[in-house]
């Protein structure tokens, strides 16, 4: 799939629009609950997207380098809230003329990164954190064919590196992709979920 750099910006608004959507559908008595992502709850899992957020939405602006930007909130006694705040500040760092020309500086992925191909990243871990919320929740995720095509072809390009997979990384080991399976559950076995571990309830 040929992704534009206007491509990947609304990709990647409608990826963060969806996980705000289904932050949006938990409840008080949800923050404490396991998430997929291994030793995190809720919370905290809302508390790593919203930093992501804020340390993409930096490094859009040239201040990737800077610790700050990437550190979780301290205060979380309103998770949607906060995630919310920090999903506006990336989307309008995201919308900027020229961000996907930009050299990203991402700490986490060890260097920097053209603009296009940062958002990228961002643009498919909001897809995968997407679907850890709406898993844990029992929720399914509303995403287009396109986009989940999208996250595909992102996903099936990075690279099975030990520096950028496994704990502390920013991708899981991946894991194998049974025949069969669609776009969405490759997309969760390559960057190192389990999808059939965690079914949406009716």
């Amino acid at each position: 799939m040929n992704v534009t750099g206007a491509d990947i910006v609304e990709l990647d608004r409608i990826a963060v629009h969806e996980a705000l959507r289904v932050v949006g559908l938990a409840e008080n008595a949800d923050w404490d609950r396991a998430t997929p992502c291994a030793d995190w709850s809720l919370r905290r899992l809302v508390a790593h997207m919203t930093a992501q957020h804020l340390g993409f939405a930096a490094a859009a602006r040239g201040a990737g380098l800077e610790a700050a930007h990437w550190r979780e909130p301290r205060d979380m006694d309103e998770p949607a809230r906060v995630h919310e705040a920090a999903a506006a500040t990336v989307l309008a760092a995201f919308a900027e003329p020229g961000v996907t020309e930009r050299e990203f500086a991402l700490p986490e992925l060890g260097g920097s990164f053209p603009g296009r191909q940062a958002v990228r990243f961002h643009f498919v871990d909001y897809v995968v954190h997407a679907w850890d919320v709406a898993a844990t929740l029992g929720a399914g995720l509303e995403l287009s064919d396109d986009v989940l095509g999208a996250a595909l072809a992102t996903a099936r390009r990075v690279p099975d590196d030990p520096a950028v997979r496994g704990p502390g990384n920013a991708f899981a080991p991946a894991l194998g992709v049974p025949d069969g399976s669609g776009p969405l559950d490759e997309t969760l076995r390559l960057l190192g979920r389990e999808p059939d571990r965690w079914p949406a309830r009716a």
